[in-house]
C-alpha cells in the first residue's frame, strides 16, 4: 500500500498549515490554514485550493490558531461537507475566532474596495465572512485526548496534548494495510513545557513517518519555566516605566495575550513590576478569555491560572471601537496589548502609527514574526516603517521577548522528537523557515537521525509514503517560486524604496539635486514601461540626453 502526502503550506514557511492526505481510501486533511507573512503569501488566501474540497472526507484540527483553522470556512464554501475533528477547547474557540476573522476580512475588504474605486482597480471579496466563520463551527466534532477515533474508511486517528495552546494536539494518523497500519505522526505545534498555562507535550513514539515542526529549528531560548518568564517580563516592565512611557505589546490574541495579562497582574500585585492600568484591547482576545476561563483547568498543576482574566481596577478590556480610539487620549505610563502579534492586521496598526515615533514608548514583541511581516521589520531594526500607507519613524525602544512563544525551541524540538523514537522511515521538516529547518536538520543529524531520511518539502510537494520509504512525486506547482514563501516580496521592496526616495530628496542639498534625482528616476521608469521593441530606442534617447 502506498499513501501520497502533499503540503499545501507551512511548507518553507510557518503559516498556511495544510497538509492532504491521499490514502486508497479517503481523502483527509491535516489543519486548513490562513497564510500570513508577504503579501504575496497572503494572496494565496484569494485564490481556489489546488485541490477539489469536495474531495475531502474529514479534517483533522491540531489547534485553533488561524494560520492552521483560519480557511476551513472558504473549505466549507468551496464544497467540503465531512466532519472537523478537534478537540472541544480547539472547537469552542474556533467558535470565536473564525467569526472573527471572517468579520475581519469583510472590514479590511470594505476598506481596501474603496481605495480599488478610487483608483480605478477592481474590486474583490472577502475570502469568507463573519456568518461563513459562525457557520463552520457546527462541522467540528470533538474528540477527546488519547482516545482513537474513526476518522473514513480504514483511517483513525488519536490526538495527544501538544503543550502548545489551550487545546492544541498532535495527530497519529494510521491507515490500515494487510501487513498491520502505516503509522504518521503530525506534530502539530509543540510547546516548551514547564508552562503552568499549558500540560507538556505528549504523543506516541514507534511511527512509521513524523511530520515535525522546525518553528524555532534554528535557536535556543533561555529557560522558559514560568518563574524564570516572569523574572524576563518584569524586567522589561521596569525598564518600560523607566523610560516614562506606555508599554505596547503586540500580542496573538489566543493564549499569547492571555498569558501576558495573568504574568503582567501577578507581577503588579507582588510588587515585582512597577504597577499601572493594563487594557487588552482585542475583541477577540477578551472573548477567547471567557474559555480560558471555561476550559483551561490544567490538570497536571492542579490549577487553572486563568481565573483572574476578570475586567479590574488594574485590568480593563478594550471592546468597543470608540473606546480603542479613546486610548488616543492616554499619556505616561501604561501597558496596552492589542492584536495582531505579527502587526500586519487588527488594532496594532493604529497604535504603532501614533505611538512607534516617540522616544517614551516600548514596544515589545514576544512572538514569532514572519518574513515580510511588519513585526519583522521592527524586529530587524527598520528605522521607518510603512503602516496603512503612511510613513512612520520608528523611535521607540524595540525589545523582543522570544520566551513567551508557544512553540518549543530547537532543543526542545529535538528532545520531543528523540522521544517519539523510533522513527521507521522519515522526518518531514515542516513549519519553519529554511534557516530554521536547517538548523534542526543538524540537531537531530547529531543526535542519531539519518540524514538521508529528514526531508524539506516545499509548497504543494507530494510525496509517496510507505514503510521502505518516501519517494517525490512529479513536480511541485507553480503557486509560488520556489523559497518565496520566506522571503520579503516585491510589495516590501517597494515599501523601503518609496521610503529610502523620500530620505534621499529630504537630505539633498539643493532643489536641482532633488530635481535631477527624479529626472533619472522618471527616465528609469519611462524605459521601464516602454513595450519590450521601443526599450532600446528609449534607453538610448536617455542616454543622449543625459
Amino acid at each position: 500500500m502506498s499513501v501520497n502526502l502533499t503540503f499545501h503550506g507551512a511548507a518553507g514557511c510557518v503559516t498556511g498549515s495544510c497538509a492532504r492526505l491521499e490514502t486508497p481510501r479517503a481523502v483527509i486533511l491535516i489543519d486548513c490554514g490562513l497564510f500570513q507573512g508577504s503579501k504575496s503569501l497572503k494572496a494565496l488566501n484569494y485564490r481556489p485550493f489546488p485541490f477539489d474540497p469536495a474531495e475531502i472526507d474529514a479534517v483533522l484540527l491540531t489547534h485553533a490558531h488561524v494560520d492552521h483553522s483560519g480557511l476551513l470556512p472558504k473549505l466549507i464554501g468551496g464544497g467540503f461537507t465531512g466532519p472537523i475533528l478537534a478537540t472541544a477547547a480547539t472547537r469552542d474557540l474556533c467558535t470565536v475566532m473564525l467569526a472573527d476573522a471572517g468579520g475581519i476580512q469583510e472590514s479590511e475588504v470594505e476598506h481596501l474596495n474603496r481605495r480599488n474605486e478610487r483608483r480605478g482597480r477592481p474590486l474583490i471579496e472577502p475570502i469568507y465572512t463573519e456568518a461563513d466563520g459562525r457557520a463552520a463551527t457546527k462541522r467540528f466534532r470533538k474528540v477527546k485526548l488519547g482516545e482513537p477515533v474513526a476518522v473514513a474508511a480504514g483511517v483513525r486517528a488519536t490526538f495527544s496534548d501538544a503543550g502548545h495552546i489551550l487545546g492544541a494536539a498532535s495527530i497519529l494518523v494510521e491507515i490500515d494495510d494487510v501487513d498491520g497500519p502505516l503509522r504518521l505522526l503530525f506534530s502539530g505545534d509543540i510547546g516548551g513545557g514547564g508552562s503552568v498555562f499549558v500540560a507538556d507535550p505528549a504523543a506516541p513514539s514507534g511511527v512509521d513517518h513524523l511530520i515535525l515542526e522546525s518553528t524555532y529549528g534554528d535557536r535556543e531560548r533561555a529557560d522558559g519555566d514560568s518563574a524564570s518568564r516572569r523574572a524576563l517580563l518584569a524586567e522589561e516592565v521596569r525598564l518600560a516605566h523607566a523610560a516614562g512611557g506606555p508599554l505596547l505589546i503586540p500580542a496573538f490574541a489566543v493564549e499569547r495575550s492571555q498569558e501576558l495579562v495573568v504574568d503582567l497582574l501577578e507581577l503588579m500585585a507582588a510588587g515585582d513590576a512597577p504597577p499601572g492600568d493594563v487594557f487588552l484591547d482585542s475583541p477577540l482576545a477578551i472573548e477567547a478569555s471567557d474559555v480560558f476561563q471555561a476550559r483551561g483547568w490544567n490538570a497536571s498543576r492542579g490549577v487553572n491560572p486563568f481565573s483572574s482574566l476578570r475586567p479590574s481596577e488594574r485590568l480593563h478590556f478594550v471592546a468597543s471601537p470608540a473606546d480603542s480610539d479613546g486610548l488616543a487620549r492616554l499619556r505616561g505610563w501604561h501597558v496596552l496589548l492589542a492584536a495582531s502579534g505579527m502587526c500586519d492586521a487588527g488594532r496594532i496598526r493604529k497604535h504603532l502609527k501614533r505611538l512607534l515615533w516617540r522616544r517614551e514608548t516600548t514596544l515589545l514583541l514576544c512572538g514569532f514574526q514572519a518574513a515580510g511581516t511588519l513585526g519583522r521589520l521592527l524586529a530587524d531594526g527598520a528605522e521607518r516603517v510603512t503602516i496603512q500607507g503612511e510613513e512612520v519613524r520608528v523611535r521607540a525602544r524595540v525589545r523582543r521577548l522570544d520566551v513567551y512563544s508557544a512553540h518549543a525551541d530547537a532543543n526542545g524540538l529535538v528532545q520531543w522528537a528523540m522521544a517519539r523514537q523510533p522513527v521507521a522511515v522519515n522526518v518531514f521538516l515542516a513549519h519553519g523557515e529554511p534557516s530554521a529547518r536547517d538548523g534542526l536538520r543538524e540537531r537531530l543529524k547529531s543526535a542519531g537521525f539519518g540524514a538521508d531520511a529528514m526531508i524539506a518539502p516545499e509548497l504543494d510537494e507530494t510525496f509517496v509514503l510507505t514503510r521502505k520509504g518516501a519517494s517525490r512525486l512529479g513536480a511541485r506547482s507553480a503557486r509560488l517560486p520556489a523559497g518565496a514563501a520566506s522571503e520579503p516580496d516585491w510589495h516590501n521592496a517597494r515599501a523601503a524604496f518609496q521610503i529610502a526616495l523620500g530620505q534621499a530628496l529630504e537630505h539633498a542639498a539643493t532643489d536641482l539635486e532633488r530635481e535631477a534625482l527624479l529626472a533619472d528616476l522618471g527616465r528609469r521608469l519611462s524605459a521601464a514601461t516602454q513595450p519590450p521593441e521601443r526599450i532600446g530606442a528609449g534607453a538610448q534617447a536617455a542616454d543622449t540626453v543625459a
